[in-house]
């Protein structure tokens, strides 16, 4: 597992203080109100505050003290140590967890790999890269059987192809 989880990426200076904004990568944004240290680059940084808004969060990060150095790192993602990450409830899961897992149906067939995960508001869906073919597969109870993350394994319902 990544040491390291991404919450957010930098998208634009604020203000005049070296503020930025940040788009976050979480579906919570209260977790932002938590974070105490980011990693930017691999450098570790102290978090000074946070406002928080409708579709980004405003944060004043330590060593970042002019509009001109905050442009510097515009696109910069914002990583924090998963240590420091939220719990997750029972059956929640990072996204950089499932990326990479390797999708198998019940008859231990090889679907393929989880490329990314797409979030459509009524369910998550995995993109799976198969060797021929790629599948979206919902990430529904009803056709995820079983998530096994410390063996990188996602265990799926067969695939049943339409003519």
């Amino acid at each position: 597992m990544k040491e390291f989880l991404t919450v957010g990426q930098i998208i634009n200076t604020h203000g005049i203080k070296g503020e930025v904004k940040v788009y976050p990568l979480t579906d919570n944004t209260n977790r932002f109100r938590k974070i105490k240290k980011v990693y930017i680059d691999d450098e570790e940084r102290n978090v000074l505050w946070c406002k928080i808004q409708p579709d980004k969060i405003i944060m004043k990060i330590e060593g970042i003290e002019t509009p001109e150095v905050a442009f510097k790192y515009k696109n910069k993602y914002l990583k924090v140590s998963r240590k420091d990450a939220v719990a997750l409830e029972k059956g929640s899961y990072f996204v950089a967890d499932i990326i990479g897992c390797t999708v198998i149906d019940e008859e231990e067939k090889i679907i393929g790999t989880v490329h990314d995960v797409i979030f459509t508001g009524s369910n998550d869906v995995y993109w799976v890269k198969g060797n021929e073919d790629d599948v979206m597969i919902p990430a529904l109870k009803s056709i995820v059987v079983n998530m096994d993350m410390s063996n990188k394994r996602i265990v799926i319902k067969p695939v049943r192809t339409w003519s």
